[in-house]
């Protein structure tokens, strides 16, 4: 079942306004978001997003109706989080960690085509259908090239599904966002979606025209030792490696095919004694992923878990399918590490971008497990990034886990926190 809003309207100069209010009363706190919202934005909105704390939990199913009273014709995603991002009424992001919260953006779109729309599991296409049949399930023609905000239930949504379809039907575009959380083990997640409130499925928003969404993925890691091709592996196995540099210098001294635990133990030794410790607890494998790009830096690689070690075999388990011909490297991660590593990707973008003049706007969908938690400080991954962007507001959640490109393929990470940065062509 697609539940969906469209709206289109002519090209004009794009707005933005994003408003938190942390009032334990969920009707003050709607009101003051609104108020602060409408405030800035001083127009009509084209789309809504809304961010719910899980302190709000037992009144999920009031929070549209009461949003409707005041924005009755604008259409709305959102979903519950742990954490709220959102920006203060002294125009400062905050992150607002287990406590009431509420974090509104609302945005002026001229040009811009905006579709919301409800997806269950079972509506989902067989991955090897069509492209026309995404399109015809969300009825967002091919051409138009949308980019997509997803948030999704963590436990039906069979989000990797929802994610290789639209990569497939929607090549190049942008799809971002995070799975809904509760910030407890039993508590239930909030889906919104217009005037219904969900807890299954996934809801969204397709926005086409005259628009771009560009990301920013931190994972928060960083490469140690050398670069491996995979030289043999099944599944999610890695059962054989070789050194990058044997195969490309074409090396006669180098090794044959070595076992990856002898490669991981031979590692170790080389580390420093707190790289040592740390890598008892905080040890990855990032899997690259570029098949032609010679000299692999920071965030071309997509980072997973390593799950375990069989040492009959000198095989490791790792989080990700794995194939023969691929190239890995392992990473820690530590909160030195993180903040490093989010440092890096946003001067990339800087770089990139320039100063982003056409910037109007930006959502965070960060992991529970970074914040207050993992930097021993409030506000760390917003406060960094409005220290690049101080004219860009920015909104958003903690999740369960955070969708975002790495390489041109969109994943669901953990551990990460994926910037969407919204502006005009």
């Amino acid at each position: 079942m697609v539940e969906s809003t469209t709206n289109s309207i002519a090209p004009d100069a794009m707005r933005w306004a994003s408003a938190l209010s942390t009032r334990p009363s969920l009707e003050a706190a709607i009101a003051e978001v609104v108020a602060q919202a409408q405030d800035i934005l001083q127009v009509s909105a084209d789309l809504g997003l809304v961010f719910i704390s899980s302190a709000f939990a037992s009144e999920y199913s009031r929070l549209l109706p009461l949003l409707r009273d005041k924005l009755p014709n604008v259409p709305l995603i959102g979903c519950s989080g742990g954490g709220i991002v959102g920006v203060s009424a002294r125009g400062k992001a905050l992150e607002v960690e287990g406590e009431p919260a509420l974090s509104l953006t609302l945005a002026a779109l001229p040009g811009v085509n905006v579709k919301t729309f409800h997806l269950r599991a079972e509506d989902l296409p067989d991955l090897d259908s069509s492209p026309d049949a995404w399109a015809n399930l969300l009825t967002v023609p091919l051409a138009e090239r949308p980019h997509f905000v997803l948030l999704a239930d963590p436990f039906s949504a069979q989000i990797n599904d929802l994610l290789q379809g639209l990569d497939y039907a929607y090549t190049g575009t942008a799809k971002v966002g995070g799975l809904a959380s509760s910030g407890t083990i039993d508590g239930t997640n909030g889906l919104f979606c217009d005037d219904r409130y969900y807890r299954e499925g996934t809801v969204g928003v397709a926005l086409s025209g005259n628009i771009v969404l560009e990301t920013i993925v931190a994972q928060g890691c960083r490469p140690i030792g050398e670069v491996y091709w995979v030289t043999e592996g099944e599944r999610n196995i890695l059962l054989g490696l070789q050194e990058q540099a044997c195969l490309d210098e074409n090396l006669g001294t180098c090794s044959t095919q070595r076992l990856p635990l002898e490669v991981l133990r031979d590692l170790i030794q080389t580390l420093s004694e707190d790289d040592r410790e740390l890598a008892q607890h905080s040890l990855f494998v990032g899997v690259a992923q570029s098949e032609f790009k010679q000299d692999l830096e920071q965030g071309d690689f997509l980072i997973r878990n390593l799950l375990g070690v069989d040492p009959r075999v000198g095989a490791i388990a790792i989080g990700d399918r794995i194939r023969p011909g691929q190239r890995i490297q392992f990473h820690l991660r530590d909160a030195e590490t993180s903040a490093d590593d989010l440092e890096v990707m946003l001067q990339h973008y800087q770089i990139v971008a320039g100063s982003a003049p056409s910037a109007i706007g930006a959502l965070i969908f960060s992991c529970m497990g970074r914040g207050e938690a993992l930097y021993g400080e409030p506000n760390f991954d917003s406060q960094l990034f409005s220290e690049y962007f101080d004219h860009i507001p920015l909104s958003g959640f903690f999740c369960s886990g955070e969708i975002g490109p790495v390489g041109g393929t969109t994943f669901l990470h953990g551990y990460t926190s994926v910037f969407a940065i919204c502006r005009q062509p």
